[in-house]
């Protein structure tokens, strides 16, 4: 198959029947499918984030939110539903972008944690054309004279804080959110009550602490990930993993 070939298969939308069989693929782990799924409908995101611009909000920001919510359609999409995977999707990714401008809208994110961010995923992408690769946090640092810290901050600090209730990952079918993570035992009357502790528990930990919960449960990064992010091992984040659910419980 030719270059011109391949780009224009590259183009092509997915049957139905690819989708179901790559939806099932990802749901069980496959990274790959997860991917494809992701590239195909892409434009989709895209289309949707046009619709919240003017807003006062950076592009990419609003994107990342759209993606985010992609990827949790494809975590939850369930045949039986009846309906095609992009109109399941459409309100899951609007829903993401939605919630993030109703909280924003009451906690207020100064304008060199912004900019900051900004900065920050203008230089990933520069260093992502250029090395071939996903850059380390420490690299976008460097790029652009900041610490990897401050922009785990600044990126914690834009993201809506009740996505802590969100689907974080599947286990055996069923949702897992982040409150899970941290508290089993919680009643439907104290829900208000644990959501603000979350937020305050989440302020007061220390800063690599709060790095490695952002990046494993709001940015759905595994371990292994981390690790290479942060230049440590599997093992050292699955126990400081461990260790920092156990403070917060203990918090709480």
């Amino acid at each position: 198959m030719d270059v011109v070939s391949a780009s224009q298969e590259d183009r092509q939308l997915l049957s139905h029947d690819e989708t179901l069989s790559l939806l099932e693929k990802a749901q069980q782990g496959d990274e790959k499918a997860k991917e494809r799924l992701v590239e195909k409908n892409i434009a989709l995101v895209k289309s949707l984030v046009k619709k919240f611009l003017n807003r006062g909000y950076e592009y990419e920001d609003l994107f990342q939110l759209g993606s985010i919510g992609l990827v949790k359609a494809i975590y939850n999409y369930n045949p039986s539903y009846n309906v095609r995977f992009s109109t399941y999707a459409v309100p899951m990714i609007i829903g993401e972008i939605k919630r993030f401008l109703r909280d924003d809208s009451m906690i207020k994110v100064s304008r060199s944690l912004k900019e900051l961010v900004t900065k920050a995923n203008a230089a990933k992408e520069y260093l992502k054309a250029e090395l071939k690769r996903e850059p380390t946090i420490q690299e976008i640092a460097e790029n652009i004279e900041s610490s990897p810290d401050e922009i785990i901050y600044a990126m914690e600090a834009v993201r809506a804080p009740t996505s802590i209730y969100d689907v974080i990952y599947e286990d055996d079918d069923n949702p897992i959110l982040l409150i899970d993570k941290v508290s089993e035992e919680y009643s439907q009357e104290d829900e208000a009550m644990v959501r603000l502790t979350l937020k305050d528990l989440l302020s007061k930990l220390e800063k690599r602490e709060r790095t490695i919960i952002v990046m494993r449960y709001f940015q759905d990064k595994t371990q292994s990930e981390i690790a290479k992010l942060l230049d440590i091992s599997q093992v050292q984040v699955s126990r400081i993993e461990k260790r920092i659910l156990k403070k917060m419980r203990e918090m709480i």
